[in-house]
C-alpha cells in the first residue's frame, strides 16, 4: 500500500513537473538564427548592389510592403550623403545596412543587436548558401539528414536510459521528465519544420504565428 501511495505521488509530481517544464517551453519565443543580420549576409548585399546601381529595388523584397517609404527615405538620405567624401560614404552606407536589416528583423519579430562582422555564419547556413548558388541540394540534404538522425537516436538513448530508474527516486523520475521532454519536442520541431510550420514563423502579411503544441 506504500510503495503503491508512492508511485501515485511520484506520477502526480512528474505530470506537474512535465507541464511546467512544456509551458515553459512553449511561451519561450523561439528566435532563428539566419544571417541576415551579418555584413556578407543576403540582406546587406543587396543593400550594396542597390547603393551602387542608385535603385533601391533590390532591398525591397527584404522588407514588408508597408515599411518600403521608409526604406525609401533611408535610401534617397545615404545616396544624399555618399558624394561628400570616402569616410561620409563609408558612414552613410552602414546607416542605411543597419536601418535596412534592423526593419527586416523587425518584421521577422526578431530582435536586432547589431550587424555582425562578415564570416559569422553557422556552417549549415553557408552550406545552404552553396547549395543555392550551385542549384543543388543532395548534399546540404545528406547533411542535415545525417545530424537529425544523430539527434534522435542521442535524446533517445538518454530517455531510455533515465526511463530504467526513473521510478527510484525523485531526483532520477525528474531526470526522466527532463529526458522525455527535451525528446518529445525535439522531434515535434522537426515534423513541425518538415511540414513547413516551424514553431515561430512570419506569415505571407509578416506577422508572428505559432503553431499549436499538442503536447
Amino acid at each position: 500500500m506504500v510503495k503503491m501511495k508512492k508511485k501515485a505521488n511520484f506520477i502526480k509530481f512528474a505530470g506537474f513537473s512535465l507541464l511546467t517544464v512544456v509551458l515553459a517551453w512553449v511561451f519561450t519565443p523561439q528566435t532563428g538564427h539566419a544571417h541576415c543580420d551579418t555584413l556578407d549576409g543576403p540582406v546587406v548585399a543587396a543593400a550594396r548592389t542597390a547603393l551602387d546601381k542608385g535603385d533601391a529595388t533590390p532591398v525591397l523584397k527584404w522588407v514588408r510592403k508597408e515599411d518600403e517609404q521608409q526604406i525609401k527615405k533611408a535610401f534617397e538620405e545615404t545616396l544624399g550623403v555618399r558624394g561628400l567624401g570616402a569616410q561620409a560614404k563609408k558612414l552613410a552606407d552602414m546607416y542605411f545596412f543597419e536601418t535596412l536589416v534592423r526593419i527586416h528583423r523587425a518584421a521577422e519579430g526578431a530582435p536586432y543587436t547589431g550587424l555582425k562582422p562578415a564570416g559569422q555564419v553557422e556552417s549549415v547556413v553557408a552550406a545552404a548558401d552553396n547549395a543555392i548558388k550551385n542549384g543543388l541540394a543532395d548534399d546540404l540534404a545528406k547533411e542535415i539528414s545525417s545530424l537529425v538522425t544523430s539527434g534522435i537516436h542521442q535524446r533517445f538513448e538518454r530517455l531510455m536510459q533515465t526511463k530504467k530508474r526513473m521510478d527510484e527516486t525523485v531526483p532520477s523520475g525528474r531526470e526522466y521528465v527532463e529526458a522525455y521532454v527535451e525528446f518529445v519536442h525535439y522531434v515535434e520541431r522537426l515534423h513541425n519544420d518538415a511540414l513547413g510550420a516551424a514553431a515561430n514563423h512570419v506569415d505571407s502579411e509578416g506577422k508572428s504565428a505559432s503553431v499549436e503544441h499538442t503536447h
